[in-house]
C-alpha cells in the first residue's frame, strides 16, 4: 500500500514539471515576436526609411545616394547646351589635326644699342660745359637742348655771323645800281661762309636765324647748346660742369630704345634655315615681344665658329635694355607639324591659364587646360591636348560666359 502511494506522487510530480517547462518556452517565443514587432516600429518610418534616414534604393531624404551626389549636380567646367543656344552663340566645331606651321630654333642672345637709331653728342670744338640740361635715363625729343657750352672760337664766329648779316643787308638795300659789283658779291659771300662756319663749329640752321635775329654785336659770348637729334634716352652724360672739353668727346648717347637689337650665335648649320625677315620672339621672363631679323654675319666667329643673327625686337613696352640677356625664338623656313588652333578658340580660365573647349560624346562641353607655345600668323600652336579631339573653334567665349553663370572654372574653385 505504501509503495504505490509513492508512485502516485512521483508521476505527479513529473506531470507538473513538464507544464512549467513549456511555459517557459512559450513565453520566450513570444518574447522574440515582441522584440522584432518593436525593432521593425523603431526601424521603418512610415515612409519606409530605416535607422539612418535611407530607403530601400539608398536614397536619402534630400535626394542623395550614399556617395552624396545630388541628383542635379552639374560636372565642373561643364556645360551642356540646347541646339537653339549652340546656334545664338555662334559655336562652330572642328577635329583637331596637325597642320604643316613653320619651326622654329630658340637660342640665347645679348640685347644691344641699335647703331642705326643711336647718336654720340659730342662739341666739334675745345669749349668749356657751362650748363646741363638732361640726365641718365631721361627720355628726350629731337631738337631738345642736351648741353650749353661756351668757346672762345665761337664767340668769333658768332661776331663774324652779326657783322656779314649786317653788311649785306645794307648792300642789299643799296642794290647793284648804287654799289658795285664786287661788293655786292663779296658781302654775300662773306656772309655765308660766317654762316657755313657756324654750322660747321655746332649751331644749327634755326639757331644761327634765333642768335642774328638779337641784332647785337653783344650776343657773340661764345655760348652754343648741343641739341638732340632724335627723339630717344639718354643712355649716358659722361662730364661735370665747368670741365673744358676737347672736339670728339662723347658727352651723351642718345638712342631709340624701341627697337633694339639683340644678337644671337648659331651654327653654321642651323644658320640655313635662317632668312632674313624672319619673324622672331625675343622672350624675357613671362614676357614676350616680336622682332624679325634684319642682319646675318658673314663670317664666323674665329672662337666660338658661329655666325651672328640679329634681330630687331618690338621694345615700345620698354622691357629691353642693352646688356640684358635673353631667349630668342627664331622661325626656320623649313615645317613641321603642330597643333594649331585659331586665336579666338583660346580662352584665359579662372586662374589665368590657356584653355580651348572640347565637345563629348553626349554633346557636352568641358574646358581642357593647354600650353600656348607660339602664334604663327592667325593660329597659334598649342601642347596639352591629343589631336582628333573635337573642339570648338567659334564661340568659345559663349561658352566661357555659360560655364562662369554656373559658378564653376577648370579647376572646380
Amino acid at each position: 500500500m505504501m509503495f504505490l502511494r509513492n508512485i502516485l506522487v512521483a508521476g505527479l510530480m513529473a506531470v507538473a514539471m513538464a507544464g512549467v517547462a513549456v511555459a517557459e518556452q512559450a513565453g520566450h517565443e513570444h518574447g522574440k515576436q515582441a522584440d522584432a514587432t518593436t525593432h521593425d516600429e523603431k526601424g521603418h518610418d512610415e515612409k519606409g526609411h530605416d535607422e539612418k534616414g535611407h530607403d530601400e534604393k539608398g536614397h536619402d531624404e534630400k535626394g542623395h545616394d550614399e556617395k552624396g551626389h545630388g541628383h542635379g549636380e552639374s560636372e565642373p567646367g561643364v556645360v551642356k547646351l540646347t541646339p537653339a543656344q549652340i546656334r545664338m552663340g555662334g559655336i562652330k566645331v572642328d577635329v583637331l589635326r596637325l597642320r604643316s606651321v613653320p619651326a622654329e630654333v630658340r637660342v640665347p642672345g645679348e640685347v644691344r644699342l641699335n647703331a642705326y637709331r643711336t647718336s654720340r653728342i659730342t662739341p666739334r670744338i675745345q669749349a668749356q660745359i657751362i650748363a646741363r640740361h638732361v640726365v641718365q635715363g631721361q627720355h628726350v625729343s629731337k631738337g631738345q637742348a642736351l648741353v650749353t657750352l661756351s668757346s672762345v672760337e665761337m664767340a668769333r664766329v658768332q661776331g663774324r655771323l652779326i657783322t656779314t648779316e649786317q653788311e649785306w643787308q645794307r648792300v642789299r638795300r643799296l642794290g647793284r645800281s648804287v654799289v658795285s659789283g664786287k661788293r655786292y658779291v663779296r658781302a654775300r659771300v662773306e656772309r655765308q661762309l660766317a654762316r657755313a662756319r657756324a654750322r660747321a663749329f655746332g649751331m644749327t640752321r634755326a639757331q644761327i636765324d634765333a642768335f642774328i635775329a638779337r641784332g647785337s654785336v653783344l650776343a657773340a659770348d661764345g655760348r652754343f647748346q648741343l641739341l638732340a637729334p632724335m627723339d630717344g634716352t639718354v643712355i649716358s652724360d659722361d662730364f661735370v660742369l665747368g670741365e673744358v672739353v676737347e672736339p670728339g668727346k662723347v658727352l651723351l648717347v642718345v638712342s631709340d630704345e624701341s627697337r633694339p637689337w639683340v644678337d644671337v650665335r648659331i651654327s653654321p648649320v642651323r644658320a640655313r634655315d635662317i632668312r632674313i625677315g624672319a619673324a622672331a620672339r625675343v622672350m624675357l621672363g613671362k614676357h614676350s615681344l616680336p622682332g624679325k631679323v634684319v642682319q646675318m654675319s658673314h663670317t664666323l666667329d674665329p672662337e666660338t665658329r658661329t655666325r651672328t643673327i640679329r634681330v630687331e625686337a618690338d621694345n615700345r613696352q620698354d622691357k629691353l635694355h642693352p646688356g640684358q640677356f635673353v631667349d630668342v625664338a627664331i622661325t626656320l623656313s623649313r615645317t613641321g607639324r603642330y597643333l594649331a588652333v585659331p586665336r579666338n578658340a583660346l580662352m584665359r580660365g579662372g586662374d589665368g591659364d590657356w584653355q580651348i573647349f572640347i565637345q563629348r560624346a553626349d554633346g557636352s562641353f568641358k574646358a581642357v587646360e593647354v600650353q600656348r607655345q607660339r602664334v604663327v600668323g592667325d593660329r597659334v600652336v598649342i601642347t596639352g591636348v591629343k589631336p582628333g579631339v573635337r573642339y570648338v573653334t567659334h564661340g568659345a567665349f559663349f561658352l566661357q560666359s555659360e560655364i562662369a553663370k554656373s559658378g564653376f572654372d577648370i579647376h572646380n574653385h
